[in-house]
């Protein structure tokens, strides 16, 4: 008896034992499959993903770049995409604020006409080009369908975004047309045109193939066109080391080690998360703009291709690179530079930043090598509507 005793003790030391280091394992498990945010930094892919429900095809590319320059798509027929992402301006504007329906010229040149009352669009125009990969993570992981839009993200993946500038009063709606009906009116236009019904059914296999659906589609398709991955920082990271300067490379360590690269990280220099700033207020609008929830958030932007699309930040308030780096440097010494913001709002990552004004030009030559103009910058002779091509931009 007491040896069968023993036994059953020993049973349940051993099993008591078991469990501890079964419980051991699983916290060890449970740890490693905890997220862990990555400031790796990675060359952009050399190819491009494509929701499945809308693959790529010539017809559908050709289709959607008609539509992105003919300002059919507005509800006075005065804008089309390509007036605020005009190649030209590569695909990005050279304004703070867009000037949407009512006016006329291209990018700083661009005025509202006499008598106007349609206010300025209230964000910054962000470049179309790379756009593609929004969303992509330092292990260059994305999804195509799911793909985060606009300042505020509002819209997932680049059909869902096509559509909304042309329901937005400010961009291309203007007056006459209420939200919910405009996407109805633009169809039945195209409808109404009958090179438009043959590039439709010829880029979609289908009979009566304008739908809005596939108008996002089509302009989608076109704007993953738009990419350029193959910079002199992409080159430098796939092995080729002298792609870039000595004082390029030293500008690419002060980026990573004063902080810059916790939110401006993997191969499109954003995190695609929101962040408080506290950015300077544009004057232009009436109406302070308080980005996501009325807190004053706003989405990490790309840093690829900073030379097209100045003045910089949500509300294009910073006219320079070197005056987006001096407001770095501002905030995290502690200064208020929107009074509606208070600076234990800022974001924790913004006020560690570590950056001195000896750093600034280095870190500037390094954002230099992000810069690509290989993108398309062909223009349609004529889209199908005969209207002007971009709409009143002359």
């Amino acid at each position: 008896m007491k040896n069968s005793h023993l036994l059953k003790l020993l049973l349940l030391l051993v099993l008591l034992i078991w469990g501890s280091c079964g419980d051991s394992v699983s916290q060890k498990v449970a740890l490693n499959d905890l997220p862990r945010v990555s400031t790796a930094i990675t060359a952009l892919p050399k190819t491009v993903k494509a929701p499945q429900n809308n693959l790529p095809s010539k017809e559908k590319e050709l289709l959607g770049k008609f539509l992105f320059f003919d300002p059919i798509l507005s509800g006075g027929k005065d804008v089309a995409c390509a007036t605020c992402h005009h190649p030209q301006n590569g695909y990005s504007e050279f304004r703070d604020l867009s000037i949407g329906p009512n006016a006329k010229g291209l990018g700083s040149k661009r005025t509202f006409n006499r008598g106007n009352d349609i206010p300025f669009v209230k964000r910054n125009s962000q470049t179309i080009v790379n756009s593609a990969f929004n969303g992509i993570d330092t292990y260059n992981r994305y999804d195509p369908e799911n793909a985060p839009m606009f300042w505020d993200d509002r819209s997932k993946s680049l059909e869902k975004q096509a559509l909304e500038p042309i329901k937005a009063f400010e961009e291309m709606r203007g007056h006459g047309f209420a939200e919910s009906e405009i996407l109805e009116v633009v169809v039945q236009r195209l409808k109404n045109i009958p090179e438009y019904k043959v590039l439709f059914e010829r880029a979609f296999q289908e009979e009566d193939a304008i739908t809005i659906e596939n108008l996002g589609k089509a302009i989608a398709t076109f704007e993953r066109t738009l990419v350029t991955n193959n910079s002199r920082f992409d080159r430098y990271m796939r092995g080729e080391n002298d792609a870039i300067l000595l004082s390029e490379k030293e500008g690419f360590e002060l980026f990573k080690s004063v902080g810059c690269v916790n939110c401006h990280n993997g191969p499109m220099f954003s995190d695609y998360k929101p962040h408080v700033l506290g950015v300077p207020q544009n004057k232009k609008l009436l109406v302070p703009d308080a980005g996501i929830q009325d807190s004053f958030l706003f989405r990490t932007p790309t840093l690829r291709n900073l030379r097209f699309t100045a003045p910089y930040m949500h509300n294009g308030s910073l006219p320079t690179l070197r005056q987006v780096l001096e407001f770095y440097e501002d905030i995290s010494n502690g200064k208020e530079r929107n009074p509606l913001i208070a600076k234990e709002n800022y974001d924790p990552f913004v006020r560690e930043l570590n950056l001195s004004v000896k750093e600034m030009s280095l870190i500037i030559s390094f954002l230099n090598t992000l810069n690509d103009d290989g993108f398309s910058k062909d223009i349609p002779d004529a889209v199908p509507s005969g209207l002007p091509v971009g709409g009143n931009i002359q």
